[in-house]
């Protein structure tokens, strides 16, 4: 047992003529560089936690301030207006502190306190600053003279070095709360198309009520929350949303993230997961030390977390191993050697080593992730009775405090033009796979199909979509472009032969805990039976030519899945888009409404004067989107309002109506944030897929998106199939329909603008 000799720094035998020491160097030599490393990683740390802490100054802006103070005092200037000679005073008296002594140091608190006072003045300049979004309500190509005075500001301010991940966290400003005036007539405005003339009335008298009522007394506590708490949004929107949920996170909250669209760098299991994760500890050192650019919120939790049966996320530091599943089988596999992480080659060489195992699952343990896949409160019930003592535990402890989870999936998927159904199944397998080989409580799972494709399941309740897309982003790019492979498609460099390889998780499971296993997997298994996806590729034209028709892209796709929704249910509904909130200090997102009184116009008036409500529709579209952004959106204020009614025992009937409402449309864009990692014009095959979400209403679709390039977007529609009209024979919902909908839609939209390059 190679693994047990390496585990043994040093042996002892006791004889006749004392006690004999056997030193192994190779052990304490990894002893000692680990121990170099680790120094090294809080050294660094700690160095830009001092370059964060001070910013938007630096460290070296304080020994120029004291050189000005001492100079100005040698000159016998007091700018400090008496305040060095009071400090001085306040210094006590010793053999050892000459006065010429307390002179100095009483000018070097005064200077130093100068400085920190002049950090806190620029910050609250830059919390300003980053306070202004005007520019976001401007038409395009327009700019006013007070964006451009705001512009020339915040570059003066930023000219000095580059910010770090969290250099911006003091500055941000809070989300606001919005007045309860403009959040109810902005709800009132969202629902007027929904309602017919009576339950329209029937809303107005509901909502003023409540805005007379009930509504100021809930909004002052909203108001002290907001100054109090970073984010008076955010803790609740975790906890209500997605820690207090009893149903499966497996579908319904889960989402997934899909690996390039065309290429496949190599086919080779082992070694494109020995890329990956090699990447990716790359791209969590950076994190670690806080040397991403700024544009991350909650990113610090993306790694080393698990979402605990319990209600909370967990998260780790200095996570150093991950745990790996295979044909039922749980590996832990160690990602550190000598100090250092594991080369790509000997990473491929350890996931070669699980590949070529032959034992068999022990009882209880292939289906074992079904327990994460099912309801919550069987697997929080079924921790505490089996999973806390012995090696249960050991291995569980061993999966949840992993950097993050891996399947070495024995199937292979992808996107094949020749195969219709290529996307829709390479969905449905991320999004839930076989129902036992994702651990859908891991911040993320990483899977590896025997192709050589990849793909993420991601939990939600620690960070949203953008989180896992920039991180996603930078993977692909350092697997493909920065590490490569061999001609033979193995990964680059040597075999290290002193490496222990991957060991087994141990379990012993009752038969009672079996049961609760296959149980869950029942559940999990109707759930996923009854997901109905279809992959949209859409190449006939992108964001290229839709700009071109001065519009925006967002809008654009927004106003075609309202006609394509029309078209396939011959009703409007309740469409929910996710914008992001991170512009403000713990930021997450805020609900656009995208069915609006002019969308719904447009499309009913699509043989008319079609071109003219297209416009006025898409720049409504727009304009909510940019409320959203700026912390003046419906739905978070909403919510907020409910959970302190509900905090103070007030019922709100109103409230009450509007959180049960059902978004049968729930959109989102996976936006593309890294453009400048791949030249898309040299590779125009190097584009991502994105990804997607199951529905979040039975009777409706979710739609995720992705802009790529100027001439591609593809379109991931999810609905379900038990939703069935009365006489049970028609599903209402049907994935493949909407998703031929949405691309006529898209390319009926587009004709309204050739039928106006035409006529002019």
């Amino acid at each position: 047992m190679a693994e047990a000799h390496q585990a043994v720094g040093f042996q002892f035998t006791v004889t006749p003529d004392g006690i004999n020491f056997h030193l192994s160097r190779e052990v304490l030599k990894h002893i000692y560089l680990s121990g170099v490393t680790s120094w090294r990683k809080r050294a660094i740390q700690f160095k830009n936690g001092i370059l964060t802490g001070v910013y938007p100054a630096s460290p070296s802006s304080w020994l120029f301030v004291v050189i000005a103070i001492m100079s100005s005092i040698y000159a016998r200037l007091d700018p400090s207006l008496g305040m060095i000679d009071s400090i001085r005073k306040m210094l006590p008296v010793s053999d050892y502190l000459t006065s010429q002594s307390q002179t100095v140091l009483s000018a070097i608190l005064f200077a130093t306190g100068l400085w920190w006072s002049l950090i806190l003045l620029l910050r609250f300049t830059l919390k300003v600053l980053l306070s202004y979004h005007g520019w976001i309500f401007e038409p395009h190509g327009k700019m006013s003279s007070s964006t451009r005075l705001w512009m020339v500001s915040l570059v003066k301010m930023f000219s000095g070095r580059r910010p770090l991940l969290y250099s911006f966290q003091a500055s941000l400003p809070r989300l606001p709360v919005p007045s309860i005036d403009d959040t109810i007539c902005r709800y009132l405005e969202s629902v007027r198309p929904l309602l017919d003339y009576d339950q329209y009335k029937n809303m107005e008298i509901v909502a003023n009520e409540f805005k007379k009522d009930q509504a100021p007394r809930l909004q002052k506590y909203l108001w002290l929350k907001s100054w109090w708490a970073s984010n008076y949004v955010s803790d609740w929107w975790e906890e209500y949303i997605y820690l207090r949920g009893r149903s499966p996170i497996m579908v319904n909250s889960n989402f997934y993230t899909m690996d390039l669209l065309y290429m496949i760098p190599t086919h080779r299991q082992a070694a494109r997961a020995g890329n990956v994760v090699h990447a990716l500890l790359q791209y969590r050192r950076k994190l670690e030390r806080g040397e991403h650019i700024p544009v991350l919120t909650n990113a610090h939790r993306m790694l080393n977390t698990f979402f605990l049966s319990s209600d909370c996320v967990q998260h780790m530091r200095n996570r150093k191993h991950l745990v790996v599943y295979h044909r039922g089988r749980f590996f832990k596999l160690w990602l550190y050697y000598g100090g250092r992480h594991l080369l790509p080659s000997e990473l491929e060489q350890q996931f070669q080593c699980i590949l070529s195992d032959t034992s068999e699952p022990q009882p209880g343990e292939l289906k074992l992730a079904s327990l994460t896949a099912g309801n919550r409160v069987p697997w929080a019930k079924a921790r505490q009775k089996y999973f806390s003592e012995g090696v249960n535990k050991t291995s569980l402890d061993a999966i949840e405090t992993a950097a993050f989870f891996l399947t070495l999936d024995d199937e292979a998927h992808g996107y094949d033009p020749d195969r219709a159904e290529s996307m829709d199944l390479y969905a449905k397998s991320l999004l839930h796979g076989k129902c036992f080989d994702r651990w859908f409580d891991k911040s993320f799972t990483l899977v590896v199909y025997k192709n050589g494709k990849i793909g993420v399941n991601a939990e939600h309740s620690w960070a949203d979509a953008p989180i896992i897309g920039h991180m996603w982003e930078d993977i692909l790019a350092t697997d493909y472009f920065r590490l490569g492979y061999t001609e033979e498609g193995h990964c680059k460099g040597d075999i290290n032969k002193g490496l222990a390889p991957p060991s087994r998780l141990q379990w012993d499971i009752p038969k009672a805990c079996q049961e609760v296993i296959e149980h869950s997997y029942l559940i999990a298994k109707d759930l996923a039976d009854d997901v109905d996806f279809h992959g949209c590729v859409f190449e006939e034209f992108g964001k290229g030519l839709i700009k071109k028709c001065r519009t925006s892209p967002d809008a654009f796709i927004q106003l075609a899945l309202q006609l394509a929704h029309y078209r396939d249910k011959g009703e409007f509904c309740l469409t929910y888009e996710a914008s992001m909130t991170r512009m403000f200090r713990e930021g997450r997102t805020e609900t656009v409404r995208s069915c609006t009184i002019e969308s719904t116009a447009f499309v009913q008036a699509m043989e008319d004067t079609r071109l003219a409500l297209f416009r006025k529709a898409a720049e409504k579209h727009q304009n909510m989107y940019r409320l959203a952004m700026t912390g003046a959106g419906i739905d978070r204020h909403l919510f907020c309002l409910y959970i302190v009614s509900k905090l103070l025992d007030i019922e709100s009937p109103f409230l009450n109506q509007v959180l049960s409402e059902p978004w049968r449309l729930s959109t989102s864009q996976t936006p593309q944030q890294q453009l400048n990692l791949v030249d898309i014009q040299k590779f125009p095959k190097y584009v991502g897929a994105g990804g997607g979400f199951g529905p979040v209403a039975d009777d409706g679709y979710g739609v995720s998106y992705i802009i790529v390039g100027e001439n591609l977007i593809t379109f991931h529609v999810s609905s379900k199939y038990s939703c069935l009209e009365n006489d049970d024979s028609l599903c209402l919902q049907d994935s493949h329909r909407f998703g031929q909908n949405i691309r006529q839609a898209m390319l009926d939209i587009r004709e309204l603008f050739s039928l106006k390059e035409k006529a002019l």
